[in-house]
């Protein structure tokens, strides 16, 4: 089963997720639902430094919006503010250094940031895909710290910021990777058996996509979205698969073309019409299982996804989520 999902994928993606696949779909894209004034609405990307969440800032920065930038290299920060600000003329820019992978770190920078700002939107952006199994200074596996548990306490501990907006709305940027997954409730961090780099962040993204339906769920007053931006030629992509990026490099997307679903999601009065919690690719709702593969995960076992998290989040964290 395996073999079918993977192989199912590819092929999905060879017709779907290219560049070809984008201009393919770009064909039926309402030109209007991209043409919005965003001044005074506020916006946090997270892994806004580079790839899809530098090119999200920009064109939300571009339509008026204040983009908060969450970034965890100072330099690499700063040098992303600075074309930002070149290309789209706003000074509505705002660097916050943040690293994504420890929970009480997040946890100060959430309380901080709720006192001193208002919050419209969050794009949960950043992400790793670590090839060797790590741990941070927690103890915790890297992807699963910044993919999901960094994820889940930093968007929980901005919802009552969101919940006072009106047309809030969370963002979150997945994977097609997990559809050739079913959530593992057994093994959280990854701890037996032979560790598999990419396997783990398809794991996250699908963990991801379970979170947003669930928040969706319990938070009415908030719009909840998740998408997949095809295959982009990121920074990430090519340092993390690069044999994969070499093989595709002239097939796959601009980080523009990657960022799009992200900022139609963000902005777009389009996408709040949608039912909240669905899963995005190219600007329309799609499924979450490939068809005949056996991904559907059971009401308990996504339970038991939350309830980690929080045991964890509790344990790690000042915030008490």
């Amino acid at each position: 089963m395996s073999l079918y999902r993977n192989t199912v994928w590819f092929l999905k993606g060879l017709r779907e997720y290219t560049k070809g696949g984008y201009e393919a779909a770009a064909k039926h894209f309402v030109a209007e639902d991209l043409q919005v004034d965003v001044t005074g609405k506020s916006y946090m990307i997270t892994g806004a430094n580079s790839g899809i969440g530098k090119a999200a800032a920009l064109a939300i920065a571009k339509k008026g919006g204040t983009v908060h930038l969450v970034c965890r290299n100072k330099d690499r920060a700063e040098e992303a503010k600075e074309e930002i600000v070149s290309l789209s003329g706003s000074q509505s820019i705002v660097i916050h250094l943040l690293d994504m992978s420890n929970p009480k770190a997040i946890c100060e920078f959430a309380e901080t940031f709720k006192t001193e700002n208002k919050l419209n939107v969050l794009i949960n952006n950043a992400g790793c895909m670590v090839n060797e199994r790590e741990l941070t200074e927690d103890g915790i596996e890297k992807n699963f710290a910044t993919n999901v548990l960094g994820t889940y306490m930093l968007t929980r501990a901005l919802l009552p910021a969101l919940e006072k907006e009106d047309d809030a709305r969370v963002v979150m940027v997945s994977s097609g990777g997990m559809l050739v997954q079913k959530l593992d409730v057994s093994d959280f961090q990854f701890e037996k058996g032979t560790f598999d780099g990419t396997m783990a962040y398809a794991q996250n993204k699908r963990q991801q996509v379970i979170l947003t339906e669930q928040w969706a769920k319990s938070h009415p007053k908030i719009h909840f979205s998740v998408m997949h931006p095809g295959w982009a030629a990121t920074p990430a992509v090519r340092s993390s698969m690069p044999d994969f990026y070499e093989k595709m490099k002239n097939k796959l997307r601009t980080e523009e073309q990657g960022a799009d679903t992200v900022v139609w999601l963000a902005v777009s009065s389009a996408a709040t019409k949608l039912q909240s919690g669905l899963f995005f690719q190219d600007r329309k709702p799609v499924s979450t299982h490939l068809l005949l593969a056996s991904t559907h995960s059971s009401p308990g076992d996504e339970e038991k996804l939350l309830q980690s998290l929080q045991d964890i989040s509790q344990k790690f964290s000042p915030c008490g989520l």
